[in-house]
């Protein structure tokens, strides 16, 4: 079965020529990597020397597609982008998400032959070597070292965590995309809960492949986790058809006391009083992008990391 690789890139940096580098060494290799490059206003006269190593890294078979800043899309962009693929199954990568190692794409889709009822399956992201003990255990603690195959029948036990997958690293059975109508094409976040909340509720599974590892992290400061968690819930009001019902708060609560057993185990369960001030404005934005449509546009787009998304008319649901 053929197998393309989608990389949406806005203002890349070292990390993309990483991940080029740990595609083209890759056990299973894609047959085209297509880049959905967005346009930035800054200076991109860099972004030659990343086309360039895309085109080695995809033997020649690098496709590259320009769009304006204005119509860059989380869902919309992705969807265009899987309309460009001809393939029976396609891995979505973030720019900065670098392979952990040469067996990625192979661990990542080797349920596809095991499973004829798995339609996506997501890879493990690991912190790199610089990344805080915060973001060491969040990195864990959203993914731990040990497979999982999701289906409906564990909403009871999972509940929100049913439906997480993410386009930092995913692949996807196009045959089962199709059907189920893709990537919702307008979202300011969550592209891929929503998609994986369709494959759950119609039958077909989702796997997290723990041994299929990229490196990927962020240390967010608390004003970033602000930004982030208001547009996670614009996207999850937009959405309450896949989120309405399935609260996430006892997650927050777990996630906390998890975080003062990893400091502690560490000898520095002092850490616990920052993190919780970062948690603080998590909940902070989660609350008002919850209630996004009842604010002044004005505030909308000050509390989103997504700003370019309120200037299209997406007030209204």
């Amino acid at each position: 079965m053929t197998l393309d690789l989608i990389i949406p890139v806005y203002r890349p940096d070292e990390k993309l020529l990483r991940l080029f580098k740990g595609i083209s060494v890759q056990t299973v290799r894609p047959d085209n990597i297509i880049v959905m490059y967005t346009r930035s206003s800054a200076d991109d006269s860099l972004a030659q020397e990343y086309i360039e190593a895309g085109t080695e890294a995809a033997a020649g078979n690098l496709r590259v597609y320009e769009i304006d800043r204005k119509e860059f899309d989380h869902g919309g962009t992705r969807a265009a982008a899987v309309r460009h693929s001809k393939a029976g199954i396609f891995v979505m990568m973030t720019m900065d998400a670098v392979p952990a190692d040469e067996h990625l794409i192979e661990k990542l889709t080797g349920i596809f032959e095991k499973d004829i009822n798995a339609a996506a399956a997501y890879g493990r992201q690991l912190p790199d070597a610089g990344s805080s003990l915060a973001e060491r255990f969040t990195r864990g603690f959203n993914y731990p070292g040990t497979p999982l195959l999701k289906s409906r029948e564990d909403l009871g036990r999972l509940g929100i965590k049913t439906f997480f997958c993410s386009n930092v690293c995913a692949a996807y059975r196009r045959d089962i995309y199709d059907k189920l109508g893709g990537f919702v094409e307008k979202t300011i976040f969550n592209e891929d809960m929503i998609y994986a909340h369709r494959i759950v509720m119609n039958g077909y599974r989702i796997y997290y492949a723990a041994d299929a590892g990229v490196i990927h992290t962020h240390d967010y400061t608390p004003m970033q986790q602000f930004h982030r968690n208001f547009d996670l819930a614009v996207s999850q009001a937009m959405h309450p058809e896949v989120f309405k019902g399935v609260s996430s708060e006892s997650e927050g609560v777990k996630y906390i006391k998890s975080a003062y057993a990893y400091f502690r185990k560490a000898g520095k369960g002092y850490l616990i009083i920052p993190f919780i001030w970062g948690c603080c404005f998590k909940y902070a934005g989660y609350l008002l992008g919850k209630k996004y449509d009842k604010l002044p546009k004005k505030l909308v787009k000050a509390c989103a990391m997504n700003k370019a998304f309120f200037s299209t008319g997406e007030m209204e649901r």
